[in-house]
């Protein structure tokens, strides 16, 4: 079981290895929290190109270095090479850094789960790492009730109480 944490971010360092999908999302996710986002890939796809021209995002346009993690609060290994993201694990704890491991949930220091946010409110949803599919459907979910008014999510808390169990 994993310890929940939100974390302050805001102008920290914050390195993304990898230039696809996951890459991606990971940086999309960085750029709410205010973190000073490094995108280390030598090709991006067409979303984080526009996050560089509008200056929101380093790019290196380079394969990763050692050095690519010196400073950074958070390292995020997603390529789509397993001994690339294995290097950089290794490098981000070889300097105590924290490091998510896209394709590893075995070797991340943390995970990222499925967040909803609205009007202040941020839910987070996590299987731990074992299905993040899953955290997403429950978030997707959990939203469109929510949005609903929660009409479902209370009704499922007054059958709780009812059944004489806790709703804490």
């Amino acid at each position: 079981m994993h310890y929940a944490a939100f974390l302050q971010l805001q102008g920290k360092l914050c390195v993304v290895v990898g230039g696809g999908a996951v890459a991606t999302r990971k940086v999309r996710n960085l750029l709410t929290s205010g973190a000073s986002i490094t995108v280390v890939s030598p090709e991006i796809g067409p979303q984080l190109q526009n996050w560089i021209a509008d200056g929101r995002v380093r790019h290196l346009t380079r394969k990763y270095q050692t050095t690519d993690v010196d400073g950074a609060a958070l390292v995020f290994a997603a390529t789509n090479d397993r001994a690339v993201n294995e290097r950089i694990a290794n490098d981000a704890e070889e300097r105590g850094i924290w490091c998510n491991v896209a394709d590893d949930a075995t070797a991340c220091d943390f995970i990222v789960p499925a967040v909803y946010e609205q009007a202040g409110i941020q839910l987070a949803i996590s299987t731990s790492g074992r299905s993040p599919a899953l955290a997403k459907q429950l978030r997707d979910a959990l939203a469109k009730d929510l949005e609903d008014g929660g009409r479902r999510f209370y009704a499922a808390l007054e059958q709780l109480s009812a059944r004489g169990g806790t709703a804490q």
